[in-house]
């Protein structure tokens, strides 16, 4: 196995924010992926750094009554230490407020300008003569001019579904002063990615991204013409002024994944390292994972702005979905919206690394952090499988150490090393859910062999010695083998490992030769439990901060109780009555609006060997079309087709909640595939 040369990224945390639960899926998930291919030995560097520049952060310095950059140096620590403390291993840390990331995007920006891709235009915008500023949509309230409904955003209504201009808004109101906004005229600068359009398709098709989003990117951008990308931002602005366009600045979007190259800049600069190397030579692949949330920056305009460039465009962009908490949004109100560091206070790290991976998938689809689901995943995998090896045999050859030969055990090290192929695949191609359930699988082999062996029976007998060495040498080596295949996952654990069995864990082939006569350190607890009240404690804390933030903001209303009142339940039904619903999984093949409805899209589902059906779903406020396509859903598969005046509904799909913005879809497990019914 030759070894590969490998850039990974993820994608740039906001610095105007501290990290939470649902931003680590990504660092996670990307540092499992590098930390895996190190220990294939190959070559694998995973550079991040803090996103920024923007109104937002320019907006929170003014407010906190101190600069910028030490505004964006305090978060810059936070987010290092929560990183650091979860185990994530960057090869550098950087921030897009940089020298490097300065120069590179006057590089970039450059090439864009000599290819003819740039164009200029008068576009008119809110301003606030208060606060001084150009208004983004979000920075702007008033009613809707559709349904008049109050206290509505710049773009969109969330009563009525309508989408407008700000400028459209009745009675506008500037977020940040209060004032009432000017429509004023600005000089942008734009850049016509439209020329690519046929690179794009190519790119797009060649093998670079999952099959659901190549399928969104033809159908909602390259099925038409690309719109022309508003690349500036006028004064005043926080981040880097135009060279050859003064008083302008680059969105935001423009220099942040550029934030990539240049961490990678410093990284070489302190390492003697070939930038060109890494951004150019084919030799070199880059891997970026993101959140399906950004997916339209990091597949067309990303790529666009590489290619004219002349650097290497990515060979992979891995998208994740997003994390729910019990089956919901996070919410502050309800304690799940848990920053890195409240968990941390409450909680292993190791847990969390592990939970994740046993969630995540290759494709797009949301993951569920379940709270009771993660304490008996935890609790039964890596305490009651994993740990359990090690806990139950290690005292026992403590003063001994390990058989002088390793022992026959009946096949299940050979087992064990001739699924290390497999595994690796799963990893390969981000199945991390895969890795866990082999892992576990062969970690129940391994304590049937320790049960039916007994070694806490065979120590109470003298002339069982011999015996009870092999039977911990072989026990503790398929633990240490397992540790292998989880090093990624568990890293702090695996070091563990390694110093109670004399042998560090370094490389992927670790797995295909047993210790022998080696010693045995005295066994420490690896992991705890967890503690149920643990996690009450973080969801408490997190519901007393948010609580204590909308106090801080003089909000005239109370926070939202944790809970709220539980429906009536229907009246009782039979089993027969339930057992007559049937309730498939479908895959969402298409979605779209509905003309003149404002409460439904219209959904194709794909049912596997079942066909198709089209369903209309009262979800339009909840979710956007380019959301739902290539997700599975739950269906009823065999409800009456019922005509409507926008056409026929073949059935129905299944969401919680109270309805309006508040529903969510239910979801069922990785690994499930259209058709399958759900017993």
């Amino acid at each position: 196995m030759s070894e590969r040369r490998i850039l990974v990224t993820s994608a740039l945390p906001y610095a105007n924010g501290h990290i939470h639960i649902g931003h680590l899926v990504e660092y996670l998930q990307t540092d499992i992926w590098a930390r895996f291919q190190r220990l294939r030995g190959h070559r694998c560097i995973y550079m991040c750094a803090d996103d920024t520049h923007g109104t937002a952060i320019m907006i929170r310095a003014r407010q906190e009554g101190r600069s910028e950059t030490e505004l964006i140096a305090d978060m810059s620590a936070a987010h290092q230490r929560d990183f650091a403390e979860f185990q994530i291993a960057f090869d550098h840390y950087g921030s897009t407020d940089s020298a490097a990331n300065r120069e590179l995007c006057a590089r970039v920006w450059q090439a864009l300008r000599k290819g003819g891709m740039v164009a200029e235009r008068e576009i008119e915008q809110l301003y606030d003569p208060q606060a001084g500023t150009f208004l983004a949509d979000r920075f702007v309230t008033g009613s809707c001019p559709k349904c008049g409904a109050s206290d509505q955003y710049g773009d969109s209504c969330d009563k009525c579904g309508a989408t407008y201009s700000p400028a459209d808004l009745v009675d506008p109101r500037s977020k940040l002063s209060g004032a009432t906004p000017e429509l004023r005229t600005a000089r942008h600068l734009f850049v016509e990615i439209e020329q690519l359009h046929d690179w794009l398709e190519r790119w797009v098709a060649a093998g670079h991204l999952q099959d659901e989003v190549v399928n969104y990117l033809k159908g909602h951008f390259l099925s038409q013409p690309l719109r022309d990308w508003d690349i500036s931002r006028p004064a005043p602005y926080f981040g880097f002024e135009i060279p050859d366009a003064p008083g302008n600045y680059w969105y935001v979007w423009f220099d942040a994944p550029i934030g990539y190259m240049a961490a990678t800049h410093e990284w070489c600069a302190a390492h003697n390292e070939d930038f060109d190397a890494w951004w150019r030579d084919d030799g070199t692949e880059i891997h970026h994972f993101i959140g399906k949330d950004i997916t339209y920056f990091h597949t067309l305009f990303w790529p666009a702005m590489l290619h004219v460039a002349g650097l290497r465009t990515p060979d992979r962009v891995q998208i994740h979905g997003f994390l729910t908490v019990n089956g919901e949004k996070m919410s502050k109100t309800k304690g799940t919206f848990v920053n890195a560091r409240t968990y941390l206070d409450h909680l292993d790290p190791t847990y969390l690394r592990y939970y994740y991976a046993s969630k995540l998938g290759a494709r797009t689809d949301d993951i569920d952090m379940n709270l009771e689901e993660f304490a008996a995943k935890v609790n039964s995998d890596l305490v009651g499988k994993l740990v359990n090896l090690a806990s139950r045999t290690a005292r026992f050859v403590a003063d001994t150490g390990l058989s002088a030969s390793y022992p026959d055990d009946g096949g299940l090290f050979a087992a064990a090393a001739a699924a290390g192929e497999e595994i690796a695949a799963h990893y390969e191609r981000c199945e991390y859910a895969q890795v866990c359930r082999r892992v576990m699988a062969l970690a129940d082999a391994a304590n049937e062999y320790v049960e039916s062996a007994a070694p806490w029976a065979l120590r109470k007998d003298p002339t069982q010695a011999q015996r009870l060495q092999d039977v911990c040498t072989v026990a503790l080596n398929l633990f240490r083998q397992l540790m292998v295949y989880l090093t990624p996952v568990l890293p702090e654990m695996s070091r563990a490992t390694g110093e109670l069995l004399a042998a560090p864990i370094t490389a992927w082939s670790d797995a295909t030769v047993p210790l022998a006569g080696s010693p045995v350190g005295a066994f420490k607890h690896l992991l705890k439990r967890v503690d149920p009240k643990r996690i009450e404690a973080m969801i408490t804390d997190t519901r007393k901060a948010a609580d204590e933030a909308a106090a801080a903001r003089g909000a005239d209303a109370p926070v939202a109780p944790a809970t709220d009142p539980a429906e009536a339940l229907a009246p009782e039904i039979a089993f027969d009555t339930f057992a007559a619903v049937d309730l498939r999984v479908a895959r969402v093949a298409a979605a779209e609006h509905v003309d003149g409805a404002d409460k439904l899209l219209r959904l194709e589902l794909d049912l596997g060997p079942l066909g198709r059906r089209s369903v209309f779903a009262g979800i339009k406020r909840a979710y956007a079309p380019e959301q739902l396509v290539d997700r599975l859903v739950v269906c009823v598969a065999n409800l009456a087709a019922r005509k409507m005046k926008f056409g026929l509904s073949e059935g129905m799909i299944l969401a919680a909640g109270p309805g309006g913005k508040d529903l969510w879809l239910l979801a069922p497990d990785s690994g499930a595939q259209p058709g399958m019914r759900i017993a």
